[in-house]
């Protein structure tokens, strides 16, 4: 702990005198702070989305947010920096998204195989409501130019995946547990076909532009787990 043992200018006192604690930032340039870090995500995340890691510059990242190239290298030492806050902010929105909506269905009914049912109903609206059809995935543009990204990006990518499988996996076993499948089937790899659904209706939409090309998807797996589960 800091300590001052001078009085104005004059001789030291008997006691030490306890310096206040020093903020560093106030709060208000903490909270600006903050809300250029987000800006600079949103920029970054929409142009990978357009046209890939590769081809997103940091400049065009400062010029869109209208800061300073030492502005930038504040909040973020590098682009692999950059890469690891962007995709953490994006699996976390995801995650935001999927405890919304499964969460919502689980309130409203307490059938495990109803509620999985009615959350995938819900996923394929929200999709349905996406302004210009889903913007991609960033974890499968991580996948498309690995080479540019470190270790750590790497293995944020790969949880984050395997987190959403286990999700699914979750609820497919609660499923199970009531409603035996009419076949055979390894419910992890059930679980991952949706995922696999997911980022394979995206590409889909986009290469055909067809947007209602995931709502469709979604709804196909529904009716498959309908299928596989109902009685």
């Amino acid at each position: 702990m800091l300590t001052s043992a001078v009085v104005g200018l004059g001789e030291p006192s008997g006691e030490p005198e306890t310096a206040p604690a020093v903020q560093r930032f106030p709060a208000p340039r903490r909270a600006k702070g903050e809300a250029t870090r987000q800006r600079l995500l949103e920029i970054a995340q929409a142009s990978v989305l357009a046209k890939g890691f590769a081809a997103t510059s940091i400049d065009e990242v400062i010029a869109e947010a209208g800061i300073t190239k030492s502005g930038f290298f504040y909040h973020f030492r590098d682009k692999n920096e950059l890469a690891r806050a962007m995709l953490q902010r994006y699996v976390e929105e995801n995650d935001e998204i999927f405890d919304e909506i499964f969460g919502r269905a689980q309130e409203l009914t307490d059938d495990p195989l109803q509620s999985y049912l009615l959350g995938l109903k819900l996923l394929a609206e929200m999709t349905r409501d996406l302004p210009g059809g889903h913007p991609g995935c960033l974890v499968a543009s991580i996948c498309y130019q690995e080479r540019l990204f470190d270790h750590q990006v790497h293995a944020l990518n790969a949880s984050s995946v395997r987190r959403w499988n286990a999700r699914f996996h979750g609820y497919l076993t609660e499923i199970a547990a009531v409603y035996p499948p009419r076949e055979e089937v390894s419910l992890e790899d059930i679980a991952e076909t949706l995922t696999c659904i997911f980022d394979g209706a995206i590409i889909m939409s986009k290469a055909l532009k067809d947007p209602g090309q995931l709502e469709r998807q979604v709804l196909s797996y529904r009716t498959f787990i309908k299928i596989l589960f109902g009685r």
